[in-house]
C-alpha cells in the first residue's frame, strides 16, 4: 500500500522542523510521499518545509484546517492518507502500527490519543485520565472517534465521503470525519497509536475549558451532525 503523510501547517515555523525530523526518522520508508500544506502562512513555514529533501510543499490560500485537509486529499497519491499536525513528534513504531492495522481491509480509519510533551507532569496525568476514563468509554459507546492531528484514512473512503467538510472551521471536524467514515468501514481508535504533540492550546485556554469544548463538539457532531463552536483561536 502507498501511504501519503500530509501535514497542514499555518505559521508553524517554530514547530514544523522538529515535526518533519521525527516523521522522517520514524518513517522506516513507509511513506511514498510527505506533503506539507502551507495554509496561507505569513511566516517562514514554507522555507522550513523546503529545507527537507523529498518534502513537497503545496500552498493553500484559503485559510482553515479543513481547507488544508481537503487540499492534501486532492494532492496526495497514496492509498492511505495519514494526517498529523505540524506541532507533533512521531513516536517510534507509529508507522509500523499503521501498516499492520491497515492490512485489515475492514479498517477505514485509524486514530489514537495525544501525549502532550510540553505541559506539567500533573496535567499530563489528568490528560491520561481523560483518555482512558472518558475518551475510551465514549468510543466504545459511540463506535467511532478520531483525533485530527493523529489519524489515517483510506483514500477510497474519503472519496465515498465526498471529501472533507470545509464548512467546519475547526472544532468537531475530527468527529465529523469519524462519523462519516464509519459508514464505509471500522473506525478504530487505538490508545497505543499515540502521537506526541504540543499542549500550547491547553496551556493558553486551560485544561478544563479545552476539554469541555472538545467534548461538547464531539457530542454535538454525534447527535446533531454539526459542531457547537464556530469560533477558534490560533495559538502561535
Amino acid at each position: 500500500m502507498k501511504i501519503s503523510l500530509i501535514i497542514p501547517a499555518y505559521n508553524e515555523e517554530k514547530y514544523l522542523g522538529d515535526c518533519l525530523l521525527h516523521a522522517i526518522r520514524n518513517s522506516r520508508g513507509a511513506f511514498s510521499e510527505i506533503i506539507v500544506i502551507d495554509n496561507a502562512s505569513t511566516d517562514n513555514t514554507r522555507g522550513v518545509a523546503e529545507s527537507f529533501p523529498g518534502v513537497r510543499v503545496v500552498r493553500e490560500e484559503k485559510k482553515g484546517l479543513t481547507q488544508a485537509r481537503q487540499r492534501g486529499f486532492l494532492e496526495a497519491q497514496g492509498d492511505i492518507l495519514a494526517y498529523i499536525d505540524a506541532d507533533t513528534r512521531m513516536q517510534d513504531g507509529w508507522t509500523e502500527t499503521l501498516v499492520r492495522e491497515f492490512k485489515n481491509k475492514k479498517i477505514s480509519t485509524l486514530s489514537g490519543r495525544y501525549i502532550y510533551y510540553d505541559i506539567p507532569k500533573f496535567n499530563q496525568f489528568l490528560v491520561w485520565i481523560y483518555w482512558y476514563l472518558l475518551g475510551m468509554p465514549t468510543y466504545w459507546i459511540v463506535g467511532y472517534m478520531t483525533v485530527g492531528g493523529n489519524f489515517a484514512i483510506r483514500r477510497s473512503v474519503v472519496e465515498k465521503m465526498g471529501g472533507f467538510d470545509t464548512s467546519i472551521a475547526f472544532y468537531g471536524e475530527d468527529t465529523d470525519i469519524a462519523r462519516r467514515a464509519s459508514k464505509f468501514g471500522k473506525v478504530k481508535f487505538k490508545p497505543g497509536f499515540a502521537m506526541e504533540t504540543s499542549g500550547r492550546r491547553l496551556q493558553k485556554e486551560g485544561l478544563l475549558r479545552t476539554s469541555l469544548t472538545y467534548a461538547s463538539n464531539l457530542l454535538s457532531q454525534v447527535i446533531f451532525h454539526k459542531p457547537t463552536t464556530q469560533e477558534y483561536t490560533d495559538h502561535r
